[in-house]
């Protein structure tokens, strides 16, 4: 026997998550259940997360989304990696480009060959082989061409850099012309049924009562139902990842468009660049337990790359997720059910997955305590896998500049992550676990980055000659290197093909 289906579903804030969610469950539902969002102009919001990872076309394509429009609406650009500066010692500098490294060809993967091949000093660099860091590094960009099978070309993986508030925007208008109703008003009152502590209506100051029988908790940091009114409980991640503060200032666009975000480490935090067309976005991560909010707002600004548009803007947070990411009928999504930096741009992912979660697990008005506990037990591994994923960066730095970072090069870390370091140290390997969000390639790229080298290769590598390796690897290094040379420069490819309105800044 069938428990009831949900009828009315009631989204708490609105932002990226808040219209993310709406516009992937107006799609999906099909105009089946009433969708209605609460949000007020007068509650601001965070508005920082403008650099995603691949995943974010596949949500584009559910939603339905035309990639031009799309870019020319939020005034994007596109991203083929990250550069990381300054993260293993000062001066060093290394790209985490999307998409597989090098050609796999015989026994063992690309990276076993390299590797032994860079012991030897007879390997360049990790980049040489990914195309998305060669043309990260060269400004160029263009789409997979997928009429060359056999190419690097047909493989080039990227995402975007876009303005949050504008994709809140484009996608408000098509969660309501798909039947979401969009509500003005701040939440003053949550009513709960007395036998089991489930949500029924949210008040507004109006005085209007807003009835649900699922909520959707997308009011960010303050986690107004999951947290304020369920008392959920928030676990605290700081004692890994000690950066608490932000400061964010947008400045002019820079001279070159590049097709990459830049995280750069200061002295007790990292600092983000991310180009959009209409401007570049800047924020100083840190902890404040080394410095104040004054001098991190003085290197913030003595680091930009043109004219600040405004005040540095402080944003305060505490790394770490919420106990239970669903907790009765109440969802959280976004920054309600947790938060991790945006040293990856994993925070729109987040949004993303949790919303694909809730999708496939989309309950009836039974509300199945298994279901909900599967949601929360696959919600944790994919935050605990990205947390780990956060942790390496800062873990495995050799700086000796600053307190801050001997400290987290000295820390206690995660059983999970110590694990994978302790593999890689050995023989040089990656192994991905149950569908983790970042593959082999991913992990391979910061560990070698950040200057830890295995003490030995995969013994079946040497099934090869030292001469068939070096061949193996020159012919990858030159197909790609010609590759990129026939890549348009990536202002050019957007200038040509999807360059969005002036704004007047």
């Amino acid at each position: 026997m069938h428990n009831p289906l949900i009828q009315t579903l009631v989204i708490v804030g609105g932002g990226t998550a808040g219209w993310m969610t709406a516009a992937a469950l107006s799609t999906v539902l099909r105009g089946r259940y009433k969708i209605r969002l609460v949000e007020s102009e007068d509650i601001g919001i965070v508005g920082v997360g403008e650099a995603t990872i691949p995943m974010i076309q596949r949500f584009n394509t559910i939603v339905g989304i035309d990639e031009t429009e799309f870019i020319q609406a939020t005034q994007g650009s596109f991203k083929l990696g990250i550069e990381f500066v300054n993260w293993g010692q000062q001066g060093d500098r290394y790209m985490h480009g999307f998409g597989p490294i090098g050609q796999d060809l015989w026994t063992v993967r690309f990276d076993q060959y390299w590797q032994k091949m860079k012991a030897l000093g007879k390997a360049h660099e990790l980049g040489a082989y990914s195309i998305t860091r060669m043309a990260a590094q060269a400004n160029k960009f263009m789409p997979p061409r997928h009429d060359l099978a056999n190419s690097p070309l047909n493989d080039i993986a990227y995402a975007y850099h876009f303005d949050a508030s504008l994709y809140a925007q484009y996608l408000r208008k098509i969660s309501e012309s798909r039947g979401v109703l969009r509500t003005e008003g701040k939440i003053t009152q949550v009513t709960q049924r007395e036998h089991d502590g489930h949500i029924t209506a949210v008040v507004l100051e109006s005085g209007e009562k807003i009835e649900g029988e699922l909520f959707i908790d997308c009011s960010g940091f303050r986690g107004l139902l999951i947290e304020q009114t369920l008392k959920t409980g928030y676990e605290d991640w700081t004692h890994w990842l000690p950066c608490d503060k932000a400061m964010a200032v947008p400045c002019t666009s820079a001279a070159s468009l590049t097709p990459y975000t830049r995280s750069t480490a200061h002295q007790a935090g990292w600092q983000w660049r991310i180009p959009l067309q209409h401007r570049t976005g800047n924020g100083h991560v840190f902890c404040s337990q080394y410095i104040s909010e004054d001098e991190a707002a003085s290197v913030l600004l003595a680091n930009l790359d043109s004219k600040a548009l405004a005040d540095p803007r402080l944003i305060r947070f505490t790394t770490g997720m919420r106990k239970q990411a669903w907790n009765k009928n109440v969802v959280a999504i976004g920054l309600s059910s947790g938060f991790l930096e945006p040293l990856e741009s994993t925070s729109i992912h987040l949004i993303q997955s949790t919303i694909s979660q809730l999708i496939e697990f989309f309950p009836d008005q039974g509300f199945n305590p298994t279901d909900i506990a599967e949601f929360n037990r696959q919600s944790r591994f994919h935050f605990e896998r990205i947390r780990d994923f956060i942790i390496l960066h800062y873990h495995l730095n050799q700086r000796t500049d600053s307190e801050f970072w001997k400290a987290c090069a000295h820390m206690a870390i995660p059983e999970t992550l110590q694990h994978k370091i302790d593999l890689f140290k050995a023989t040089g390997r990656v192994l991905r676990t149950d569908g983790e969000l970042f593959t082999e390639a991913g992990w391979l790229q910061v560990m070698a980055g950040q200057n830890l080298h295995p003490q030995q290769h995969h013994p079946l590598v040497d099934l090869q000659s030292e001469d068939n390796i070096h061949e193996y690897l020159e012919s990858v290094r030159e197909v790609i290197a010609k590759c990129v040379d026939v890549m348009p420069d990536h202002a050019d490819f957007i200038a040509q093909h999807c360059a969005a309105p002036k704004i007047t800044m």
